[in-house]
């Protein structure tokens, strides 16, 4: 049984880690000219034959490799390519977005334009029931363009909460501004 013991602890004791070892300059010159010569004699002792043929399969794998390569190489052109042209593309769309965004917001300042001119030319309770219909923005916008004197007439004429709302979002509005 110790026999047995002794024998389950070798192996393991056989694949238990090498500490490193450190070498000198000398050591290390030694060490390699050791191995270079373990290689030249494993070549010396193999026939031509043999080494030829070792020769031809590094070939053919170095050979697959390359194929593998250019087939990588080919399908990242590829790719690149596409993504440049998906971006061109985005480009495009995003000019067209944003000369549409800009478009818009004229027509809309052209519009709140005409209808500031309207206003102010209305009598301050007439005004007042056309602002009090309108979007809250749009109203505070007309009212900001609009002389001030005029629009505190204007407010007078609005029902109370209407006018509450759009005088808190016309003073929120100043201050940005």
């Amino acid at each position: 049984m110790k026999y047995l013991f002794a024998l389950l602890l070798f192996p393991a004791l056989s694949f238990s880690e090498v500490p490193k070892k450190i070498y000198s300059e000398e050591e290390f010159a030694k060490k390699l000219h050791e191995e270079v010569s373990k290689k030249v004699e494993t070549i010396k002792n193999k026939s031509v034959s043999e080494l030829t043929k070792e020769l031809l399969d590094k070939e053919e794998k170095l050979r697959l490799k390359e194929i593998e390569l250019i087939k990588q190489q080919d399908s990242l052109k590829v790719s690149e390519s596409d993504i440049a042209k998906r971006y061109a593309e985005l480009a495009g769309k995003q000019k067209d977005f944003i000369g549409c965004v800009e478009k818009n917001n004229e027509e809309s300042k052209s519009r709140i334009g005409q209808v500031v001119e309207m206003v102010s030319n209305m009598k301050p309770d007439k005004a007042a029931s056309v602002l009090s219909v309108q979007d809250i923005e749009v109203a505070v916008q007309i009212l900001q363009l609009i002389d001030p004197k005029k629009a505190s007439k204007i407010f007078n004429f609005m029902d109370k909460d209407i006018s509450a709302k759009l005088q808190k979002q016309y003073l929120l509005m100043k201050k940005q501004n």
